[in-house]
């Protein structure tokens, strides 16, 4: 099979100026992608900036031959992210590609987390991602293509102690992620999540050396160079790690019927096994499917 190239295509990459977005970007600019290197500069937990690790990324790719521009845009700025998305277009008229990866991380217990730590979190993650999409998601209807990777998190898929801010943002991208699967359908604008497992400096401190060189940020972005190809599926959340790959999906049981006549929290207690019986258990593509489901019990 062909090789998956870029020529022609313009992409906006978030918080690309190290770590998981770095690698994005200079693998997308390998494959002949114009790449737009965003990144604030600042420090993990968000504080600070500098446009010093954009550029360092854009003249890494010119020396290899592509082409790039930087940007220092706060993904929470609606006034940065309206730049952002038209100093793209001033430079290329066009974006295809966008790779929502910004991310801080204010990590503790939520007993000792304080309320505003929760909330940047949140803004950073989730809305830091929503603002972007919606920045570019009217070029992209116009376009007829668009191809949109956000970052989830085996936190928000699965849950962290000390991470319950970075979680609720992180399953929300999640949500976001599935209406809007829905809307870009006719519009060919496919989005998928990925749940990276990397090195970089939001993990650097949570793991031995010798396994965080197995885990080496570029070991992820095969993934995230797939679900942004035109070639990507949709809706997709794909974990990956290490040169390991695989679905996440939320899955529904079958579930049991218990009727109206009678219906009471006892029932549910005791029938528990055969609501949650793993047997006949799917993944919903839309929550329509879920209602049918509900109703074909009924009919039943």
């Amino acid at each position: 099979m062909a090789d998956l190239r870029f020529d022609g295509k313009v992409a906006i990459v978030t918080g690309a100026g190290g770590g998981l977005g770095k690698q994005h970007a200079l693998e997308l600019a390998r494959r002949g992608a114009k790449v737009v290197v965003n990144d604030l500069g600042g420090s993990m937990d968000g504080s600070g900036g500098s446009s010093a690790a954009a550029d360092a990324v854009v003249a890494e790719i010119k020396a290899g031959g592509g082409e790039a521009i930087a940007n220092g845009a706060s993904v929470t700025d609606d006034a940065g992210v309206a730049h952002l998305v038209q100093q793209t277009m001033d430079q290329w008229g066009r974006i295809d590609v966008l790779i929502a990866n910004a991310g801080i991380l204010r990590d503790k217990s939520f007993s000792k987390m304080e309320i505003a730590d929760f909330e940047l979190v949140l803004n950073v993650h989730l809305m830091g991602t929503v603002k972007p999409t919606k920045a570019v998601w009217e070029i992209m209807k116009t376009q007829n293509y668009g191809r949109i990777v956000v970052t989830t998190s085996s936190s928000g898929l699965y849950g962290n102690f000390g991470q319950s801010n970075y979680g609720a943002a992180k399953l929300g991208i999640i949500g976001f992620m599935n209406t809007i699967k829905l809307e870009g359908q006719k519009n060919n604008i496919h989005i998928n999540a990925i749940s990276p497992v990397a090195a970089t400096r939001m993990t650097e401190g949570l793991m031995p050396p010798a396994t965080l060189e197995k885990l080496k940020p570029e070991y992820v972005t095969p993934g995230v160079v797939y679900l942004a190809s035109e070639e990507a599926p949709t809706g997709c959340i794909l974990a990956a790690g290490a040169g390991v790959f695989a679905l996440a999906r939320i899955y529904e049981t079958e579930g049991v019927n218990l009727g109206e006549g009678g219906l009471s929290a006892e029932e549910v207690r005791d029938n528990w096994s055969k609501i949650t019986d793993e047997a006949g258990q799917k993944a919903y593509f839309n929550g329509g499917e879920q209602g049918g489901k509900i109703f074909r019990k009924l009919g039943a």
